[in-house]
C-alpha cells in the first residue's frame, strides 16, 4: 500500500503539476487540501474535480476566511505591522493558516508526508515548513522545487502540456499571483525588471488612480480594541467588512504598492501588491491610536512593530516570541476604540477626523486660547530642568575655551609633537645614546 502525502493545493501551475510528479517520482498516494482564505470563487470553482483528474486521491477545501482575519490579520492590525515600511504582509499572514489546515488533514488521512509548491528562492517555503515543524515535527517534508529537474515556469508549462493538465498560466502573461481577503500580490514576467513600470494588465483589485472618481468619498470606520468592527455606522462581520472596503478602496485606486523587498533567503525581489481595504483600515487605525495611547505605550508599540513584522514575514508565526508580542499589543490597544473618517481620493486614503471615549486629547489643555486648565508659568521650571544637561555641557566648554584648554581628544599638532619629543628623551641612556622602546609591540 502506497504511503500518503498531503499537498498544499491551489490549482495553480506549480501545484497542478506536483500531483502527477509525486505519483511518478515517489509512488505516493496524493491527497490535496486547499484553504479558502478569500482567494475568490473563480479560483475555487471545480478545484476538487481538477485535483482528482490530475491524480489526487482526494481534495478538500477548508473555509478559513473568518479564522484568517480574526486570528491572523487582526493581531497584525493591533501591532500595525508593515514590512520595510510598505508591505502589509498579506501573503505572509496567510501561509501559516494554510499549512495548519494541511497538517490537520494529514493527521486525518494518516499521511506520512506533507508537500508544498514553493520555490527554493522564496519566503513561502520557510513559512510552510516552520509551521510543519512547530505543529507536526514528525511529518516528512517534500519540496519538489528543490529536487526536480524543472527550473523555470516555462519548464513547468511544458510539463503540464505534455500531460494535458489544464492551467491558466501562459507564455505571454506569466505572473505569479497570490490572492486572499486582505490583498493580492503579483510577481514575475515584466515585473522581474525593476526598471519596468508595472504593465496595466497586472492590476486586479484597483482602478488606475488617474481614472478614479473625481469626487472624494468619505468612509467612517468603527474600531474596538484596535480592530475594525463597523463601516459607516453599520456593524459587519470581519470578512464582509474587508470585502466591502476592498471594493470601495479599489474603486478609488487606493492600496497599490510597488516594492523591491529583502527576502529572507538573502536576495532582493520585486513585489507589486494591492491592499485597498487594508490600507484604509491602517490609515484610520494610525490616527485613532495616536488619539488614545499615552506617549510611552505609543512609542513602545512603534519600537516593537518592526520586530513583530519580521516574525510574520519570516514565517515564525507559531514562535513563542510572536505569541508574547500578541499579548503586549492586545493589552496596549485595549483603549484603541472609536470612529475615524477616512477620505478616499485618487489613490490616497487620508484620515480627516476621529473621536473616542478614550481620547487623551484635551482641548482645554491644548488650546491656543485662554485656558483655566493650564498655567504657562508652570513651564518655567520644566524647561530649565529639561535643558539642564545641555546647559552644563555648554558651560564646561566655554570655561575650557576661556582657560585656553581643550576637551580630551582635541590636542593640537604642536602639543603632540612636543609630547613625542619628550617621550624620546626619556628613552635616552646617559651620554646621549637612546634605547629602543619595545613596550607594546606584542612580542611573546
Amino acid at each position: 500500500m502506497a504511503e500518503k502525502v498531503v499537498l498544499a493545493y491551489s490549482g495553480g501551475l506549480d501545484t497542478s503539476i506536483i500531483i502527477p510528479w509525486l505519483k511518478e517520482e515517489h509512488g505516493l498516494e496524493v491527497h490535496a487540501v486547499c484553504g479558502d482564505v478569500g482567494q475568490g470563487p473563480e479560483e475555487l470553482k471545480g478545484l476538487e474535480e481538477k485535483a482528482r483528474r490530475t491524480g489526487a486521491k482526494s481534495c478538500r477545501i477548508v473555509d478559513q476566511r473568518r479564522e484568517f482575519l480574526v486570528d491572523y490579520v487582526w493581531p497584525n492590525l493591533r501591532a500595525m505591522s508593515v514590512y520595510e515600511g510598505r508591505y502589509l504582509l498579506g501573503t505572509s499572514m496567510a501561509r501559516p493558516i494554510l499549512a495548519k489546515a494541511q497538517v490537520e488533514y494529514a493527521r486525518e488521512v494518516g499521511a506520512r508526508y506533507v508537500a508544498h509548491g514553493c520555490t527554493g528562492k522564496g519566503n513561502d517555503q520557510v513559512r510552510f515548513e516552520l509551521t510543519y515543524m512547530a505543529l507536526a515535527p514528525d511529518l516528512e517534508i517534500i519540496a519538489p522545487w528543490r529536487t526536480w529537474k524543472i527550473r523555470s515556469r516555462e519548464d513547468a508549462i511544458d510539463y503540464a502540456e505534455a500531460r494535458k493538465i489544464p492551467i491558466s498560466a501562459s507564455r505571454t502573461k506569466i505572473y505569479s499571483r497570490d490572492r486572499n481577503l486582505w490583498h493580492i500580490s503579483h510577481e514575475g514576467g515584466a515585473l522581474e525588471d525593476p526598471a519596468n513600470p508595472p504593465p496595466d494588465d497586472v492590476w486586479v483589485l484597483t482602478t488606475d488612480p488617474r481614472r478614479a472618481p473625481d469626487t472624494p468619498e468619505i468612509v467612517t470606520l468603527g474600531y474596538e480594541r484596535g480592530v475594525p468592527v463597523s463601516l459607516d455606522g453599520k456593524a459587519l462581520a470581519p470578512e464582509a467588512l474587508v470585502a466591502k472596503l476592498n471594493a470601495i478602496g479599489g474603486r478609488h485606486g487606493v492600496g497599490r504598492v510597488d516594492i523591491v523587498e529583502n527576502r529572507l533567503v538573502g536576495m532582493k525581489s520585486r513585489g507589486v501588491y494591492e491592499t485597498p481595504g487594508g490600507t484604509i483600515v491602517l490609515e484610520g487605525l494610525r490616527t485613532l491610536r495616536s488619539l488614545t495611547l499615552d506617549r510611552d505605550t505609543f512609542r513602545a508599540c512603534e519600537k516593537l512593530m518592526p520586530e513583530y513584522a519580521d516574525l510574520v514575514y519570516t514565517g515564525r508565526w507559531f514562535a513563542p516570541a510572536r505569541e508574547a508580542f500578541d499579548a503586549f499589543f492586545a493589552r496596549a490597544t485595549e483603549v484603541v476604540t472609536g470612529e475615524v473618517q477616512v477620505r478616499l481620493f485618487k489613490g490616497c486614503a487620508t484620515a480627516i477626523a476621529a473621536h473616542s471615549r478614550f481620547s487623551l486629547y484635551s482641548e482645554s489643555l491644548a488650546t491656543f486660547g485662554a485656558s483655566a486648565a493650564f498655567d504657562h508659568a508652570d513651564s518655567q521650571g520644566f524647561v530649565k530642568l529639561y535643558g539642564l544637561p545641555g546647559m552644563v555641557a555648554a558651560s564646561v566648554r566655554r570655561s575650557a575655551a576661556t582657560r585656553g584648554t581643550k576637551p580630551a581628544g582635541a590636542q593640537s599638532a604642536s602639543a603632540k609633537a612636543a609630547g613625542a619629543k619628550a617621550a624620546r628623551g626619556k628613552g635616552a641612556r646617559p651620554g646621549g645614546k637612546r634605547t629602543a622602546v619595545l613596550a607594546g609591540r606584542g612580542r611573546s
